[in-house]
């Protein structure tokens, strides 16, 4: 048995691992026999890879702040006061994977007008972008909560005098730091990746640029490719490590 796991194993990274040593090796092709690195030395000198990897990333950050503020609250208030809720919430959170990105961007676009301050600024993607990420994030953090006696820590905490906002930030979140770590990774892989959105609203944003030079740089569009798996094994990377520690500490204790 020990041996046929081992067997299945190693086909599934063959499986994982031939198509990113293949793209590694093609990001190297100086055509002919001749393999360098000219075509990462020409991305470092793109100022349209910065700005749209700097655009991703900050829209990614507004996305794990909107998130959070708002779910937070939301699946903290579930767990207290209105668990029957819990299947309507689950519901809603698996909607993206069910609704075509394509027809999310088509319902924006005819009913969202307006204001034309955040309409017209990349900044808009930020709601479509929690949209996508809602599943991972509800998922996370509810996983996160659930884990926690919500109903005691609360009113242990209300019984020395704390108020709501106290009760949240210095009784829950601190015992939250790994779903919310979680959450955070996720949605950021998922905002840095993301082109539906970016494509057809006509905002160049990381996945975008990827697009735009493999029109006409394969090579370097191998090379980005590259960075943007590695950037999303970052974030998963990211959370793995960061629940076997917190799971490390809660064995100790």
């Amino acid at each position: 048995m020990r041996v046929g796991r081992k067997i299945f194993l190693g086909l599934v990274g063959l499986y994982f691992a031939i198509p990113l040593v293949a793209t590694g090796v093609f990001s190297l092709w100086q055509g002919g026999n001749r393999y360098g690195f000219d075509g990462y030395a020409a991305l470092l000198h793109q100022d349209e890879l910065w700005s749209s990897l700097l655009l991703s990333f900050e829209l990614a950050v507004e996305t794990v702040l909107l998130s959070l503020a708002i779910l937070v609250p939301a699946i903290f208030w579930m767990h207290l006061k209105l668990p029957r809720l819990k299947a309507f919430f689950d519901v809603i959170s698996a909607l993206p994977f069910v609704i075509p990105p394509i027809v999310l961007v088509a319902g924006m676009s005819a009913f969202y007008k307006g204001p034309e301050w955040l309409v017209s600024t990349p900044h808009y993607l930020v709601i479509p972008y929690v949209v996508m990420a809602l599943p991972y994030t509800y998922r996370t953090l509810d996983v996160g909560l659930g884990a926690l006696d919500i109903k005691t820590l609360s009113e242990a905490a209300q019984s020395l005098g704390a108020g709501w906002g106290t009760l949240i930030f210095r009784v829950i979140l601190p015992n939250l730091t790994t779903a919310l770590v979680g959450a955070a990774l996720l949605t950021i892989a998922i905002a840095m990746g993301e082109f539906t959105f970016a494509n057809i609203l006509l905002f160049k944003t990381f996945a975008v640029f990827i697009a735009f030079i493999g029109q006409s740089y394969p090579t370097e569009a191998a090379a980005l490719t590259l960075l943007s798996f590695l950037i999303t094994w970052a974030a998963m990377m990211g959370v793995l490590l960061s629940g076997r520690e917190r799971a490390e500490i809660g064995g100790t204790r």
